[in-house]
């Protein structure tokens, strides 16, 4: 069997919301192959630089409201306030610790596990030509094509796409996309996970 994830397979992972895709993951069965588009790689370092520039911005922001805290000499509350801030400051980059850790651990994971659909110029064109999602779905769209140009290379194979992007990936038109190329769309690890046990009673 193949699957193929994308980049919020490797999102979720880091910020520990699918516990379910960790396990999958790690102890892989035999029987899956795990597939994803190189550019997932990309995409998932871009984003995960974009919430580094949100959370300096917030420690920015909570380091303000320190200071500003113990210049009060008045308030009673002006230590109290800065004494939860610090520690609030310091819980939340111990989470951002976590998250990193487990992100490099899932990138390293799916290098040495899965096997990547290399980015070709022609499944750039292709995805600009489709009437397929909006134009500023761009990666979703490319995604969406390495993934159904793989797939086509394996017709007698089973074929599985796992995407928390519900939004975008069960659309109408994807789904029938996906469909006609004989893959199976599941929105939650959960339903996929029942969904291969029910397979292999």
């Amino acid at each position: 069997m193949i699957l193929y994830i994308e980049t919020n397979f490797i999102i979720s992972l880091a910020k520990g919301q699918d516990v379910e895709a960790q396990d999958l993951l790690f102890n892989t069965p035999a029987s899956i192959s795990i597939v994803i588009p190189s550019i997932c790689f990309l995409e998932a370092h871009a984003t995960w630089q974009n919430g580094q520039k949100n959370n300096e911005d917030f420690l920015r922001k909570v380091d303000i409201q320190i200071s500003e805290s113990l210049q009060d000499k008045t308030s009673i509350n002006a230590l109290f306030t800065a004494s939860r801030l610090e520690q609030s400051k310091s819980s939340f980059e111990g989470r951002i610790s976590d998250i990193k850790k487990r992100f490099d651990l899932t990138c390293n994971e799916l290098a040495n596990k899965a096997e990547e659909i290399p980015l070709e110029f022609p499944v750039i064109q292709e995805s600009l030509k489709r009437d397929i999602l909006e134009d500023k779905h761009l990666f979703d769209k490319i995604i969406l094509e390495c993934i159904i140009r793989h797939a086509r290379l394996h017709p007698d194979i089973t074929k599985v796409f796992l995407s928390l992007n519900y939004k975008e990936f069960s659309q109408q038109k994807v789904a029938q996309l996906l469909q006609d190329t004989g893959i199976r769309y599941f929105s939650k690890t959960t339903n996929f996970i029942g969904w291969l046990q029910a397979q292999n009673p």
